[in-house]
């Protein structure tokens, strides 16, 4: 496969035809390289439109959803992220290469090791992966943020997150159920006030530990 071939295919069919016209993002996908966060079995895939497992309950988005959700966020240099579900830590380098420090929360002990050995290896230095479980928020005395993202998805968005934005943060969320979740961005205007925008419809898999509301029973 020649892989700067794939590569460019996947930006200019995949990416851009998803409204990803920032140049800044479009050449970044090109510098942070995706097949390095992909498992082996899986490198086939990499700039395929496609879902990649990463565990029996874990996955990486598609490139444009990745791409797209990049975009949105909005981020700036002095800015800090956290990150709920490393998965293999592509977006995490994504992340760290817009802002000052990104905070990425995993469940899963083996994708923590997985997200940081990827990470460090390709010599991304400003991040900290953390095992825990931040399905419900992630409060651990660190402070408020000025971007979230999360990677999967939640059935309703805990207020918890909301209190962990700086005013002026967003964060960056699907939410509802499938088969039409929504991806969300939330702004915090004041200490009192968010405003929501649905950006479009999508389809992922739940975090893990998601709390699910009662099935209704007749």
């Amino acid at each position: 496969m020649n892989l700067e071939q794939a590569r460019f295919n996947m930006i200019e069919q995949q990416i851009r035809t998803w409204d990803v016209l920032d140049l800044d993002i479009l050449h970044l996908l090109q510098v942070v390289k995706r097949e390095d966060y992909v498992p082996a079995a899986h490198k086939s895939l990499a700039f395929f439109d496609t879902e990649i497992p990463l565990s029996a309950e874990a996955f990486m988005f598609t490139p444009k959803l990745e791409a797209r959700l990049l975009q949105e966020a909005g981020l700036k240099k002095h800015e800090t992220v956290l990150e709920i579900g490393a998965g293999s830590g592509y977006m995490a380098a994504l992340l760290g290469h817009k802002a000052r420090h990104v905070t990425s929360v995993e469940i899963d002990p083996v994708l923590k090791a997985m997200a940081e050995k990827n990470l460090h290896d390709n010599g991304v230095s400003n991040f900290t992966v953390v095992q825990g479980d931040g399905a419900q928020g992630w409060d651990q005395g660190e402070g408020s943020y000025d971007v979230i993202m999360i990677s999967g998805a939640l059935p309703n968005l805990p207020d918890a997150f909301l209190q962990q934005l700086k005013v002026g943060g967003r964060l960056l969320a699907i939410v509802g159920a499938a088969p039409a979740m929504s991806a969300e961005i939330v702004t915090r205007v004041s200490e009192s006030a968010f405003n929501t925008r649905k950006l479009f419809e999508t389809n992922v898999g739940y975090l893990r530990n998601a709390k699910m509301p009662p099935q209704f029973k007749f």
